[in-house]
């Protein structure tokens, strides 16, 4: 086994339970078939709260409860709330007036929030704290008359919301290619603000192309680039060299999880491949290989990377070693509209436990 500087490694026991030590096998052998889990990996702070805010107001009001848009950008995320009452929508046109409706992590326009009170929606927002940050800073620097250069996917569903912030002042740059095509009012007054899922290692490819054209190009006050996509990234880095394939578990539609494989190939790694589930590992992908790299996007419950490990390991590759880079703690409280409505729920059930217990006590 290669040595990670900077990096923790354990062993992991059976189904996925970490025992925090690594095997004889995987110290001393570099033929038998191993696997190499990242950590950092799954859900990140801001899916978390998303993905709970879902469930708790499924709880609190009951089905049905309509979400604009996918809640996150996962497949079997997605499917499990539909199953608990959840119904996900396009657009506001979609839903029932008066009723309620929650905004995805990946945040809204401010035309969305108009056109939910002309339909009267109760609206619940579960975009991420972090995506929040760039729509200040975009209302910020365009309240400043800056030109904002944002970079980002076209058609992504954060990029809609964040440039629809401040549409007279934002460009996107899709990429170092689009660097190219930029046009601005005062070269000294310009900065690039970015989509929160992207490449770290792209987006300064970009923003150095930027600042050749634009030498006054001026940052954002804090990195826009979320914490989990640069941790995944990183530890990706730290594993892909020693992989013959990494599989990545997440959604096509998912930025930061395409991101993971571009990153594994980009950081030698020989093949690498991106699965919502288990059973879409072809067998061909493993024939020969002696290492697999093992990681999921921000958006991936963990329950779906044990199911890669149990497939893997019916064929052969039994040994599993965690390799940490960092030690995620960071959590997000829920949106306060929710909070507010809980909180008297939880106040009108005190109440009539009171009571009740009154009444008998009376009786």
């Amino acid at each position: 086994m290669g040595v990670w500087w900077g990096a923790r490694v354990v062993g992991v026991g059976p189904r996925g339970t970490y025992d925090g030590r690594v095997t004889e096998a995987q110290a001393t052998s570099e033929t038998r078939k191993r696997v190499l889990l990242a950590k950092p990996r799954g859900y990140c702070a801001g899916v978390d709260r998303a993905v709970q805010t879902v469930e708790e107001a499924l709880k609190l009001y009951g089905a049905p409860i309509y979400v604009r848009k996918q809640i996150v950008h996962n497949k079997h995320v997605v499917s499990t709330l539909e199953r608990q009452g959840a119904i996900f929508v396009e657009e506001n046109e979609e839903v029932p007036e008066g009723s309620i409706v929650i905004f995805s992590a990946h945040g809204v326009a401010p035309e969305v929030y108009e056109q939910a009170r002309e339909r009267s929606l109760k609206a619940i927002d579960a975009t991420c704290p972090l995506v929040t940050k760039v729509h200040h800073e975009a209302r910020r620097f365009a309240a400043e008359d800056y030109d904002i250069l944002l970079i980002g996917h076209e058609g992504h569903e954060e990029v809609i919301g964040t440039a629809g912030e401040a549409p007279a002042h934002i460009q996107l740059v899709d990429g170092p290619e689009g660097a190219d095509k930029v046009t601005v009012r005062d070269p000294a007054k310009v900065v690039w603000l970015s989509q929160t899922t992207l490449s770290v290692d792209e987006t300064m490819e970009t923003v150095a192309r930027l600042k050749q054209r634009l030498p006054l190009l001026q940052s954002p006050p804090s990195d826009d680039i979320c914490y989990a996509t640069q941790n995944r990234q990183h530890v990706v880095k730290e594993i892909a060299a020693e992989c013959d394939v990494v599989i990545v578990v997440g959604s096509r539609n998912s930025s930061n999880s395409v991101r993971l494989v571009e990153v594994a190939l980009d950081a030698g790694a020989r093949a690498g491949h991106l699965v919502d589930y288990a059973h879409e590992i072809d067998d061909a992908w493993l024939a020969g290989a002696t290492t697999v790299g093992v990681t999921s996007g921000a958006s991936v419950p963990d329950e779906l990377v044990m199911q890669v490990l149990d497939h893997l390991a019916a064929r052969g590759f039994t040994d599993v070693a965690e390799v940490t880079t960092a030690d995620e703690r960071l959590t997000f409280s829920l949106p306060q509209e929710l909070k507010r409505d809980m909180k008297a729920a939880a106040a009108e059930r005190a109440k009539s436990a009171a009571a009740l217990a009154a009444t008998v006590a009376d009786a």
